[in-house]
């Protein structure tokens, strides 16, 4: 499997500080990302929610909060209940005046089961495209 991580970037009509709230706030989080119980932007916090394909299994998804740089970086790993693997997803914000530049970097996809068409790299692309390019954009810029 191809070991390079998956690298978007993406400009919002959004100062930093807004970006960064949809990105840690968990009623935020939920119109944009995925529906979690909590999240804390702190190392060490997990946190869990499902998510999968819209007509396929719901994976359980646990994750837990490494790196912190208050309005800058976010870091968290993120692997699969009853699955091997674990990866690694960073958000970084860069300010432009009034405007955001956010780079998600999405790494060690493949340490996930290459026998599990679920956790193709196409599909990590795919949900992070629309996640990224689509939805968070749609909800900084109502």
């Amino acid at each position: 499997m191809n070991k390079q991580p998956i690298v978007i970037e993406h400009t919002y009509n959004a100062p930093a500080e807004t970006v960064w709230k949809a990105l840690t706030n968990k009623d935020q989080m939920k119109q944009w990302y995925f529906a979690l119980e909590e999240f804390k932007a702190i190392p060490g916090f997990e946190f869990r929610f499902s998510g999968g394909p819209e007509d396929g299994t719901q994976y359980v998804h646990i994750c837990r909060v490494t790196e912190v740089v208050e309005g800058k970086t976010l870091t968290y790993s993120w692997r699969y209940h009853g699955y091997p693997g674990i990866s690694h997803v960073s958000f970084e914000l860069f300010a432009l005046g009034t405007q955001t530049r956010l780079k998600l970097t999405h790494s060690g996809l493949e340490t996930f089961p290459d026998t599990n068409k679920d956790f193709a790299k196409e599909n990590f692309e795919a949900g992070w495209n629309q996640i990224l390019n689509v939805s968070l954009q749609q909800f900084l810029e109502k």
